[in-house]
């Protein structure tokens, strides 16, 4: 038997999903939590060997709570199942620690095969999920900006002219616009606004309001 706990905040679909799997021979739902700190709690208690996860809940998210499973309980898989399947969800579950990646769409029967593949250990993708982290391997990488160019476009966001920018970190006036003709490249862009819009975007720089 495998035993299984599923998480997730909404106790309609939580009660439909322990349902279904309950009804399946060769699974037993051991448990059930509706967020990422209880899952922690009835992992602890129950031990079981496949959690089925929902990402955004309340309290603690299921990102959080994957990676603090794959700290402390290794040998549990974790599969997500979600309504997202944005990029930045789908890698930052899979980079937690989760087995696998399911969509709430899935029919229940892929579901109970998926949760029986996690327990072997078996990596387990929506199709849609797959081919968008495909796609993110076969991207080019691009390079980052240096530290030296982000000063110069940390600069720039502060409103300073290339003079200005030149006398404060004593380089000159053709090195500053240099820096930021390699800056416009990497980030994509072709003048100074939209190259600290997008470095703000990206967590390269701090935006407006941070200290």
């Amino acid at each position: 038997m495998i035993r299984v706990l599923v998480v997730d905040d909404h106790p309609v679909v939580r009660g439909g999903l322990v349902g279904w799997l309950a009804a399946q021979e060769d699974l037993d739902v051991v448990g059930e939590a509706g967020d990422g700190l209880e899952a922690l709690a009835q992992v602890a208690a129950l031990s079981p060997d496949v959690v089925l996860m929902d990402l955004r809940m309340p309290r603690m998210d299921g990102v959080t709570a994957i990676e603090r499973l794959a700290a402390a309980h290794p040998a549990v898989r974790v599969l997500v199942l979600t309504t997202y399947d944005t990029d930045a969800d789908i890698v930052r579950a899979v980079a937690a620690g989760a087995t696998g990646y399911l969509l709430k769409d899935a029919p229940l029967p892929q579901l109970a095969d998926a949760v029986r593949a996690a327990a072997r250990g078996e990596t387990v993708l929506a199709p849609p999920v797959a081919a968008r982290l495909v796609s993110q391997l076969r991207a080019p990488t691009v390079e980052a900006p240096t530290a030296r160019e982000l000063e110069v476009l940390a600069g720039v966001a502060r409103g300073l002219t290339n003079a200005e920018i030149g006398r404060e970190l004593f380089i000159g006036e053709a090195t500053v616009k240099t820096h930021l003709l390699r800056v416009f490249a990497k980030l994509g862009v072709d003048d100074r606004t939209r190259a600290v819009m997008v470095a703000v975007e990206r967590g390269l720089l701090p935006g407006p309001g941070a200290r």
